[in-house]
């Protein structure tokens, strides 16, 4: 019997799991069109940021790059669109996703397929390497920036309605590579060729390259507080990465409590993706905020 619950604080909203499916026997192919794009990211940015290096250009890097990461990936992608840890007005939700979507990695269902079927594996008692990271750095490389995973026996993915049926994120979906263009033209009107090519292939490939880095160390080694007793792949914190990943880093927290909108929980744990969503909360723009303190107790959750 299959099924999923979309409301689950704990759960992997976009899985119908049942009982033949395989976490660990699959292949790796290429995937065509990630993998072009990412490679074009790449040798813009080796070939032609140094050429055409500039201050304001890093500048705008900088503050493009921390934006779209902070407001798009963690508030918008995966606190709130993936694991729904608060609620917020769909405008916002657009909008949120959208800025999202301009990151770079891929359009909104995509991005939860890839994060919801990696989510599956590891909560089973084993797994492929390209769902845990346990590959050679290289190989873990390649196949994440520039391949898929095929199972033979994969689950089945259900996204949920509300998502799946809104007309917007289809929209993004289809076109997500084309929303760099007006982001591209306004930086060459103000800045020239130096803004485009660090405001949009540099930008896309240090969050391409660190989304998956940060992620191969987050399952791999680091500090743990928690343990989940009923998962084979457990989760670590990455403390030296918590600011650039905007609180994304303490992963071990995550796996703990996958639907809290509060990611670092203990002092000293700077979170700005939860700053952002307390300030939405503030001023009427979010609401139903999740927290490890509001959350039901987790049986399987025990210290490490």
């Amino acid at each position: 019997m299959r099924g999923h619950h979309d409301d689950d604080p704990f759960g992997v909203h976009s899985i119908a799991g049942g009982p033949d499916d395989d976490a660990v026997n699959g292949r790796v192919v290429w995937d065509p069109a990630h993998s072009l794009w990412n490679g074009a990211m790449l040798v813009g940015t080796v070939l032609l940021a140094p050429v055409i290096f500039s201050w304001g250009a890093v500048t705008v890097f900088m503050l493009l790059t921390s934006f779209t990461l902070l407001v798009g990936h963690s508030v918008g992608f995966h606190r709130r669109l993936i694991h729904g840890s608060f609620k917020s007005p769909l405008w916002l939700d657009h909008a949120l996703i959208w800025v999202g979507t301009l990151v770079g990695m891929s359009g909104p269902l995509w991005m939860i397929a890839a994060h919801d079927t990696r989510d599956w594996g590891q909560r089973q008692d084993a797994c492929h390497p390209f769902l845990s990271n346990r590959a050679g750095f290289w190989t873990d490389y390649a196949w994440n920036l520039h391949g898929r995973l095929e199972l033979d026996s994969p689950p089945v993915i259900e996204i949920p309605a509300r998502i799946a049926n809104d007309r917007f994120y289809r929209f993004l979906e289809r076109t997500w590579m084309l929303h760099q263009l007006p982001l591209a033209a306004g930086l060459y009107f103000v800045g020239g060729w130096p803004w485009v090519v660090w405001g949009v292939c540099v930008r896309i490939c240090v969050s391409v390259t660190g989304h998956w880095l940060v992620g191969r160390f987050a399952h791999r080694t680091g500090p743990q507080s928690w343990l989940v007793s009923t998962s084979g792949s457990q989760a670590h914190d990455v403390p030296w990465a918590a600011i650039p990943t905007m609180g994304e880093a303490w992963h071990n927290n995550h796996h703990a409590w996958p639907g809290s909108a509060k990611l670092g929980v203990y002092p000293g744990q700077a979170d700005w993706g939860f700053l952002f969503i307390r300030l939405l909360e503030r001023v009427g723009l979010a609401w139903d905020v999740r927290t490890p303190d509001t959350l039901p107790a987790r049986e399987e959750l025990v210290a490490a």
